[in-house]
Formats: structure tokens, sequence, C-alpha cells
């Protein structure tokens, strides 16, 4: 099975591109953990690769970076072939969740040590050292030992040391998950300003979904060794084109439905709870069994006797109120038992606030929610 890519389809790939893989496998005896990857990173993008433990995202960062062999398939960067390649000499830049810093040495000196192994004049090092301390705003730090600064500041040392060689890709592999949340903002934030001035190609793995929202040019969504999605953040928020990536890239709700007619790009659903529009994301057929995934923000609900169309719109009975500060998330039970959650600002209760036990009249706009195919692969 190839993998789901922009627009379903299995992209032409380019060996001229700064990284390329092609029909790339990796198995451990009868176990798959990757699945042909197909994949080409664009110059200078920021991809990162999302999915839940054991999906084949970091599998295939350590293919790429020379630490494990893959099973079948080649991978190639700026045009010339990697696999034959020891790490040492693939001039890639990695940073990691676990610094790895050298303890004796100080901060310079573990920025200046991938430019000593390969032997540029010392004023040359100097120069670079300088440079890439600033740019990660720890110019004051040069003298300091690791053991003398936080994690933030190791992690910034280690991003240091990986491009001040200035490598053509950097690789990043959970590199803020040891790092507390507000910390870990302003990393995200840092690492995205330090691509925008080098203009380095960029491969990110990470199982936060906020942060691959924030950071990246596209997302490739993980599932099963295999690619179930890649796009920017907007298309895969938007236009999920499976459930599992409608399910793991934020948070959805979804009604079991057949499709009645297919209208454009829009089809007729019939549900459990009612007849149903949405988007036809997944190209489905009338008679087709789908399901229909509707954002908890997207969802908008009214006292009973409220006037709403005639489509995508249901009745429900509010269950719990759970108060998030900036806004309330209600979770609703249709007639047939199914839970929902409906997201609402706190600005904008005060129009239409309901109360716990109240029967509401549940809504959406058919635009803002997708016809899914309901049989998902083992």
């Amino acid at each position: 099975m190839k993998n789901t890519t922009d627009g379903c389809k299995t992209p032409t790939l380019s060996q001229s591109s700064p990284l390329v893989l092609k029909d790339v496998r990796k198995t451990y005896g009868d176990i798959v953990a990757v699945e042909r990857v197909d994949l080409e990173l664009r110059e200078g993008e920021f991809l990162t690769f999302l999915g839940p433990s054991g999906s084949g995202k970091t599998t295939t960062l350590a293919m790429v970076a020379g630490l494990q062999n893959p099973s079948s398939g080649s991978i190639y960067l700026n045009g010339e072939p990697l696999d034959p390649l020891p790490p040492y000499r693939r001039n890639i830049g990695m940073v990691f969740q676990h610094y790895a810093l050298f303890p004796h040495m100080t901060v310079a000196g573990n920025v200046a040590f991938p430019l000593e192994m390969r032997k540029l004049p010392g004023s040359e090092v100097k120069r670079r050292v300088g440079e890439a301390l600033e740019l990660v705003g720890l110019p004051e730090m040069a003298k300091r030992f690791p053991a003398e600064l936080s994690g933030g500041q190791q992690q910034r040392v280690a991003l240091a040391r990986a491009i001040v060689f200035k490598p053509p890709l950097l690789l990043m592999d959970e590199p803020l998950g040891a790092l507390d949340r507000k910390l870990r903002e302003q990393m995200q934030l840092e690492i995205t300003r330090l691509h925008r001035e080098l203009k380095t190609s960029i491969l990110y793995v990470t199982h936060d979904q906020e942060e691959a929202l924030v950071m990246s040019d596209r997302i490739a969504v993980f599932n099963k060794g295999l690619i179930e999605q890649i796009g920017s953040a907007h298309e895969l928020y938007e236009k999920p084109t499976t459930q599992f990536v409608a399910g793991f890239l934020g948070d959805s709700n979804f009604f079991g439905a057949t499709v009645r007619e297919v209208r454009g790009d829009c089809c007729l659903l019939d549900s459990q709870n009612g007849p149903l529009r949405a988007s036809n994301t997944s190209r489905l057929k009338a008679g087709d069994r789908a399901v229909v995934a509707v954002r908890p923000e997207r969802i908008s609900f009214f006292a009973n006797g409220h006037n709403g169309v005639a489509h995508n719109t249901l009745k429900g009975k509010v269950t719990d109120i759970i108060y998030l500060g900036q806004s309330s998330k209600y979770v609703l039970k249709m007639p047939d038992g199914t839970e929902i959650r409906a997201l609402q600002q706190a600005q904008t209760e005060g129009g239409h606030k309901v109360s716990l036990g109240d029967e509401v009249s549940v809504m959406w706009h058919e635009s803002q929610a997708n016809a899914l195919a309901e049989k998902q692969r083992d």
C-alpha cells in the first residue's frame, strides 16, 4: 500500500531536492516498523513527522541520520545516495531530546567540536562559534560548562553545535520533550525564528500536535509505519483525508453515516441522529459507509426552539460543562447515546448560554465537516 500524501497521490520525487526517500522500508524480523515511505523535503522547508509512539517517525529519522539501515529503498541528500555513508560522513546536523553535550568542555568548546573535527583553521572556528552563539542568544555563556546552564540553555547550545558547520539538513528528534511547557513554547518560537534566518532544511520529529502546528511548513502524519497524509497545518486540520488524521491532529467528533447522494464537493448522508451534509473529502460514492468529522469549535448549540437549517441540526442534551478559562467545553449527548464535544469562547457564551441538563439544538455548517471513509486499514 502506498502512502497517502497531498491530494492522496504518491508524489513524483526529484533527486535534486535536499532530501528524498524512495520506497524506504524498515523491518525487524517479522515486525514492520516503516512501510514504504516516499517523501521529498523541499529546499529550506521545515517538515515535521507527527505521530504516536511506535508509528515509525523516529525510525525514519534514524535511517536518514544513518543510525539505522533501511531494509529496502533509497535515501538521497542533494541528489547523492546516503546509504553507503556512515553517520559522521553525512554532513547532517542533529539535535536530540537529550542534549549529549560534553560535560568537560565549555559551551564554546562544545560548539567548536564539529568544526575542529573538520579541521577548520582556528580563526574560522572562533568566528563561527561566536556567530552560532549569537544566533541562539548565548554569546555571554561561551566560557561556562554545561552543568552551569539551565535545560533551555543546554538545548540552545546543542542547537548551536548542530548549525555551526552550516549543514544542508538539520534533524531534530523530540528536542523540546525534556523542557517545561512555558520554556517549550519559547523554544518553539526560537527554532522557528532560526529556521527563517538560516533557511536550512529541517526534518523534525514530535508527538506534540501543537508543536507541529506552530512550527511546520508541512506535517507528515505517521500511523503504523505509513504516512497517512502530508500537507500544511491548515490543510491537515481543515481537510483531513482519514479518520486517524482527523482524530490525532486536534480533536474531532465522529458521526457514523451512509452516503445518500454526492453533489459536487458535498455529500448528503443519513445518520441515526438525522440527515447530515459534509465536504466529500474522501471522494465517497452513494451507498458508501462513512464517518462525518466535525471539530468541537465548529459546533454551535442553542436552547431547543431555535430555528436551524434542515441539515446538520441535531438534538442533544448538555451532560457536562468544563470551564477552561478562555473557553468552555460542553459535552452533549445525542438521542442514540453518542457523546460529542463543543467548544465555545467565553466572550460568545452570553448570547445563548445553556445550563447542565438543558435540551439543545446542535448544528454546524457543511463546509466545516468532512465526510471520510469509514473503513480504516489494520
